[in-house]
């Protein structure tokens, strides 16, 4: 990358935002993004904008840091409210976007990257990708390989009033993912010149560090169960235990990470009966999850982006119990990996007998591994980032000189 000067400085600025109002997906993509940016390039810098309210948790290397904007959670009703102050929500998201604009205003970025939501939560971002657009910054969105089911996605962007914003503002849409496996617009009627933007990159690898200080693992192979933020992984936490339960002979041992989302009493109850089973084992939280799914030789999962990346990297057989509500985007990602052959699926059927679940647990260590499937290109998708984003950061900037778009009210 070449050494471009920006106001007489030599050094490239990115900007990451991630609006986070639940759980750990998009946290841990952008992270996964800044950290292979800052390892490929040393003249630059990689800023995260997010509202996770567990961002210091984890570590983050040099030449990458964060602005921890005012947290929301959404609501049951879909509605969202503040995580912590009590203030009205309004109130709130003036002031994040307040934040989010400043500080791209201060911190100058060659190139800005908005995980997963056009306009922002509530259109938070819009203010800053026009004002971005007239100093010729890059913007791309980052799109994950599946959103949503069409019939969901298709009025929800309809609303938000999102695909002119794609045609006007949006430079580029990385799809984190592979077509042959998932189109994440399929079924919504995008524009061409919007589907001209879109590039596929292949899917996340991850790595785990050497020197990692995990918890006390099973000194004999064991399965990972993880549901990921676990702020909606009950179920299939409380199917796994039940398994173990019902099956006294289950030959793998099971280390269960509960997650830093699940609900405080139910944390409690999960870990008091995995102490009960002489062959599980429970924690509540590992920043460095990568580490712990390495050394496993199974993984139980609901299939969240994130853990489908790792599940891939580490070539681990793998047991996918998909989310079913309020999105199916884990159930549609589950389904296609498995008619590939990449992962194996036990749908949650609402009933989640206890002997399906020992059932699939007893098949998991015979099944193929990820890497007896070729999928050309499957895991390109950090070199692929790297490449794109070295594209934008070595051409001058071109500030625009139309008329930016305007969302209406």
């Amino acid at each position: 990358m070449s050494n471009r000067t920006v106001q007489g400085r030599e050094h490239s600025r990115v900007l990451i935002y991630s609006h986070d109002t639940f759980g750990l997906g998009h946290l841990r993509r952008c992270r996964t993004i800044a950290h292979a940016l800052v390892e490929r390039h040393k003249n630059l810098s990689v800023l995260i904008l997010s509202g996770s309210p567990i961002i210091g948790s984890f570590d983050f290397r040099s030449r990458v840091d964060f602005v921890r904007i005012p947290g929301v959670i959404k609501l049951r009703n879909g509605e969202y409210t503040s995580l912590n102050l009590h203030i009205d929500i309004d109130e709130m998201l003036a002031m994040r976007a307040s934040i989010i604009r400043h500080t791209a205003e201060i911190f100058d970025p060659d190139l800005f990257i908005v995980d997963k939501e056009p306009l922002g939560l509530r259109g938070e971002v819009l203010e800053t990708l026009q004002m971005l657009k007239a100093r010729g910054t890059p913007l791309v969105l980052g799109l994950r390989d599946v959103m949503d089911e069409p019939s969901a996605l298709a009025p929800e962007w309809e609303r938000k009033k999102v695909l002119p914003a794609l045609d006007k503002l949006y430079d580029e849409l990385w799809v984190y993912g592979l077509p042959q496996i998932c189109d994440p617009l399929d079924g919504i009627k995008v524009p061409p010149s919007v589907r001209r933007k879109m590039v596929y990159t292949g899917y996340l690898e991850r790595s785990a560090s050497p020197h990692a200080d995990l918890p006390d693992m099973p000194e004999d192979p064991f399965i990972l169960v993880t549901p990921g933020g676990g702020g909606d992984g009950e179920d299939m936490v409380d199917w796994v235990l039940r398994a173990y339960e019902a099956d006294r002979k289950l030959p793998h041992r099971a280390l269960i990470v509960l997650g830093p989302f699940m609900n405080r009493e139910l944390q409690n109850e999960f870990l008091a009966r995995a102490a009960a089973l002489p062959m599980v084992e429970a924690l509540t939280f590992e920043s460095q999850l990568e580490s712990l799914m390495a050394k496993a030789s199974g993984v139980v999962a609901m299939g969240g982006y994130n853990t489908f990346c790792e599940i891939l990297s580490f070539d681990k057989k793998a047991l996918i119990v998909p989310r079913m509500v309020p999105r199916l985007e884990q159930f549609i990602r589950a389904s296609r990996a498995q008619e590939l052959g990449l992962v194996s699926m036990l749908p949650d059927d609402g009933v989640r007998d206890a002997h399906a679940m020992a059932t699939a647990l007893r098949q998991l260590p015979q099944q193929q591994a990820p890497s007896d499937v070729i999928i050309p290109g499957l895991l390109d998708g950090l070199e692929n980032v790297n490449r794109l984003a070295e594209r934008h950061l070595s051409e001058p900037r071109r500030p625009a000189r139309r008329t930016l778009f305007r969302r209406r009210a």
